[in-house]
């Protein structure tokens, strides 16, 4: 990429990255990864709930149309994920000792504080997003497993209310304490704990659909049609989370040279899970596929097991990926000091819209296009582009560009198709 070549002219005039608390200091280390570990850390940075709605998003799609999106998405992340590292390191070298620690501190470096602001924005809004998806799939999962429709009540209520919303207002006075503790030291183990759950849930699910598939061939397609072009685009876009933790993943690595070559092989690994979960959940139950597939599960011991074992991930889990949101909104509006009360007002306007958006896998599918697209695609293009400029040729200008252009096409016109999908459920 270029990143190792002299500074040119136009690299000088990029802006050092202001002091922090949280700046490392010249004489300080940090205990670095190996190879194996920064694998996992990718792996944990990346593979989250999005996953759950693939199987779906292959029955709107086809099962061939959808591996083509889905393998798409995890090269051209990949790509952007690098372009990001190799932009870090370019300026690094022009800058000396200051450190870029974050997506963030790349946006300021290079536009400014209005470089800060978009990406801070576009954290928050993805952050959040993801947020919303977990207490949708803890809502409709609950109200699944203790409240589904029988022969008698096809429309069961709790003191009146709808399950979703009985539950996911129970995990607020709960979400309201663990979102309040000030320093995650004590829940980043349940970081590891959701992710042993997420694979276990996948592997369970995966063995249960190889196992309907031998009892019943229910008809697929191939190509769903270039109308769900944008709308699976969105669902894949959005399982492969993880494009703010790519800078602070690749400080903490021990050979930074092996970095690019990890990070290739988690998102082949991790794509290459994706494309067997979602196969074999449409090919198991074609056009009955639901939203989350665990809704397909039915009832027995091991699927209420891995219901509530992901119900149980997904709620630790929320309270660590609210943080960079609050990082940012205390820093903002609170001088960068601990604020009980924002929190609280973020927890419940979370809450809140969980209970509006009626489908997980439309509303994945609206927070993959019209966020994590710039995040993952445009941006890193972008700053790529403004950095190196003068040292691309006419093949590396065309080829951010396109990145930029691409991204922007597909962030709008997957946002509109998740907007008709979901005004279509709710008419």
């Amino acid at each position: 990429m270029g990143f190792d070549r002299e500074a040119s002219s136009s690299t000088n005039r990029l802006r050092s990255p202001v002091a922090r608390e949280d700046t490392p200091l010249i004489g300080g280390s940090k205990p670095l990864s190996s190879v194996s570990k920064t694998f996992a850390n990718v792996f944990i940075a990346i593979v989250g709930a999005g996953v759950l709605g693939l199987p779906y998003a292959f029955k709107r799609t086809g099962w061939i149309m959808g591996l083509l999106m889905l393998f798409s998405v995890a090269f051209l992340t990949y790509y952007c994920m690098m372009l990001l590292v190799y932009t870090r390191r370019k300026i690094e070298s022009v800058i000396g000792f200051s450190k870029i620690n974050s997506f963030g501190d790349l946006g300021y470096t290079i536009c400014g504080e209005p470089g800060r602001i978009l990406v801070d924005l576009l954290i928050i809004l993805s952050q959040t997003g993801f947020c919303v998806g977990y207490l949708i799939f803890i809502g409709n999962t609950m109200a699944d497993v203790f409240n589904s429709p029988t022969a008698i009540d096809l429309s069961p209520k709790i003191l009146g209310l709808a399950p979703k919303v009985v539950y996911v207002w129970s995990c607020f006075p709960f979400q309201l304490g663990l979102n309040s503790i000030q320093t995650l030291t004590h829940l980043a183990p349940l970081s590891i704990f959701a992710d042993i759950v997420d694979l276990g849930a996948m592997v369970v699910v995966m063995v249960k659909d190889v196992l309907i598939c031998f009892k019943q061939s229910p008809s697929v397609e191939a190509f769903g049609g270039f109308s769900v072009f944008f709308y699976g685009m969105g669902v894949a876009v959005y399982a492969f989370e993880g494009i703010g933790m790519v800078l602070p993943l690749e400080s903490e690595t021990k050979d930074k040279e092996k970095f690019g070559r990890v990070l290739g092989l988690s998102m082949a690994f991790i794509s290459s899970l994706y494309g067997a979960f979602g196969v074999l959940g449409y090919f198991a139950f074609g056009e009955e596929t639901k939203d989350m597939i665990t809704s397909n599960l039915g009832p027995g011991l091991i699927s209420t097991i891995v219901k509530l074992g992901l119900c149980i991930n997904l709620f630790f889990t929320l309270p660590l990926m609210m943080n960079p949101v609050y990082e940012i909104v205390e820093r903002r509006f609170w001088g960068g000091n601990y604020c009980l009360w924002l929190r609280w007002l973020l927890v419940f306007l979370v809450s809140l819209v969980a209970l509006l958006v009626p489908n997980f896998a439309d509303f994945l599918s609206l927070v993959g296009s019209a966020v994590c697209c710039a995040l993952a695609f445009v941006l890193p293009a972008l700053f790529h582009f403004l950095v190196f400029k003068q040292e691309l040729d006419m093949k590396g200008w065309c080829l951010d560009i396109a990145i930029v252009v691409l991204g922007l096409v597909l962030g709008v016109s997957g946002t509109w198709s998740a907007l008709l999908e979901i005004f279509s459920v709710k008419v």
